[in-house]
């Protein structure tokens, strides 16, 4: 391919992960993307402000779209069934590409530098949902319990998605996840009556 060809960008994102995989990510340069690529380490840094970026590009984007769902849900619901319609655009953004999301996930679990990183995005997520759980007016402290809730549910069904043994979409994970939390907390599942008696 020639350097002058379309999505550079895209063409980046896949030569770095494949390299990722293969080679390590700290044993992979900027020039070996480039070069795997067809394009120079010039054209990288017009994409990426470094060759970690490959793996988080797009978070922002994630983030904002979470938001907007997580405000879009109706009036009245109650904090952890609006983090829960949050989680849901979590899973329909995530979960198209299996593949590539347990590459990545592999890549960041052999690295304790990617993994601070990955937290760091977590506790932005978990902030930016308690923020947006304010303005919907839920007090504080119960803003920050439901959004480190979600955030915490988050990255156990998305552990669980990615794992070689596990068949079934995102979003069914990451609903079960919540029900799970819900045994936990309240003794059945959430988003169920009460069995009679049971205050």
């Amino acid at each position: 391919m020639g350097r002058w060809e379309p999505n550079a960008g895209g063409r980046l994102a896949e030569a770095a992960m494949a390299l990722y995989v293969e080679r390590g990510f700290e044993q992979t340069t900027v020039a070996d993307i480039a070069d795997r690529a067809g394009l120079t380490a010039r054209t990288f840094f017009r994409y990426f402000a470094d060759k970690r970026e490959v793996l988080f590009a797009g978070a922002g984007a994630f983030q904002e779209a979470l938001l907007a769902a997580l405000a879009g849900a109706p009036d009245g619901a109650p904090p952890i069934e609006v983090v829960a319609i949050a989680l849901d655009e979590a899973a329909d953004l995530l979960g198209r590409d299996w593949e590539h999301a347990r590459a990545r996930q592999s890549v960041i679990a052999a690295n304790a530098e990617l993994q601070e990183r990955e937290l760091m995005k977590m506790v932005a997520l978990s902030s930016a949902f308690a923020d947006g759980l304010r303005a919907r007016g839920v007090a504080g402290p119960d803003a920050i319990l439901a959004a480190e809730a979600g955030v915490v549910v988050f990255r156990v069904a998305f552990e669980r998605w990615v794992a070689a043994s596990e068949e079934r979409d995102l979003a069914q994970v990451m609903r079960e996840s919540l029900d799970r939390l819900g045994l936990i907390v309240e003794g059945r599942p959430v988003g169920r009556p009460a069995s009679p008696g049971v205050d």
